[in-house]
């Protein structure tokens, strides 16, 4: 860890975020699209398999060990960046209402459990009117399509929730903090950044993420503690990749061994026979995207 007292601190800082920001462009601007176009055009199981793990291994590599590598270089800043968000008038009320009336705690728990099962079960009945799964950004050909792909889900989900929460409640909060000595910047940065991430789904997509994103900003501050964001992120992605798609198309229910080549589920999957071309070979996979 970096002594705040130590003169090249700062320069390290500052060579640490600008190495991440062109770690973060490369991928969000260039390698993350294309892969998401040309995954969108997958029929087969295993492509899309082999792309899913990918991602996960990718997200591993980019995001969890490099959140902690930042954490090795910045930890000495997280405890004072997240002192001073606590005295910012908004963040203080906050805090001194809800941390300090148990009842209002536990109602607030009570409430977030209520309104996640509540907003699921909408989405699960405004899908099954609908024959399509309401969504907020490019994510139709993420949902998953049988119980392979349905696993792999639930691993990139709760990947997901600790990985980016780490990094950008945690390690790129405190890396700003510790190079700029600002606050705001530290936590405007990581916000806009985690919006930034998700490109790949749309205009809709990054502003939506960015509101997710500052959201959980203020649970982690107002909690004080990074457990609750990562939860909180993790059961958001599994209701959009496990919850809804296992309630709506029964997507646990098919085989994608039995059935290599996906297809577009409506309302209830019939669970379908390996379609086969002309000379007894898989059909080749469509050049159109996917339609929810």
């Amino acid at each position: 860890m970096l002594d705040p007292a130590w003169a090249l601190t700062r320069p390290i800082l500052w060579l640490a975020l600008v190495g991440l920001l062109v770690l973060l462009v490369v991928r969000t601007a260039h390698k993350d699209r294309k892969e998401y176009q040309r995954f969108k055009r997958y029929r087969l199981t295993a492509r899309r398999q082999e792309m899913f793990r990918k991602w996960f291994r990718d997200s591993v590599l980019s995001i969890g060990l490099v959140s902690l590598g930042l954490l090795l270089l910045a930890w000495q800043f997280v405890a004072p960046l997240l002192q001073e968000l606590t005295t910012w008038p908004v963040v203080r009320d906050i805090r001194g209402f809800v941390l300090h009336e148990p009842g209002v705690t536990w109602g607030i728990i009570a409430g977030l459990v209520i309104g996640f099962v509540v907003l699921t079960a909408i989405g699960v009945r405004a899908a099954r009117q609908d024959d399509q799964i309401p969504m907020v950004g490019d994510i139709a050909a993420m949902l998953p399509r049988n119980r392979q792909e349905l696993r792999l889900g639930a691993l990139l989900s709760i990947n997901a929730g600790i990985g980016e929460e780490l990094m950008f409640r945690l390690a790129l909060p405190a890396v700003i903090y510790g190079a700029s000595g600002s606050a705001i910047a530290a936590v405007l940065g990581s916000v806009l950044l985690f919006g930034a991430l998700h490109l790949y789904q749309g205009v809709v997509g990054v502003v939506s993420t960015t509101i997710v994103g500052a959201v959980m900003m203020l649970i982690y501050v107002v909690t004080g503690t990074i457990v609750v964001p990562i939860v909180l992120h993790a059961l958001l992605d599994l209701r959009s990749l496990v919850f809804i798609p296992m309630a709506v198309h029964d997507v646990h229910r098919i085989d994608g061994v039995a059935n290599p080549v996906t297809k577009v589920l409506a309302k209830a999957p019939p669970v379908v026979a390996p379609t086969a071309g002309p000379a007894g070979e898989p059909v080749p996979e469509e050049s159109g995207p996917t339609v929810p």
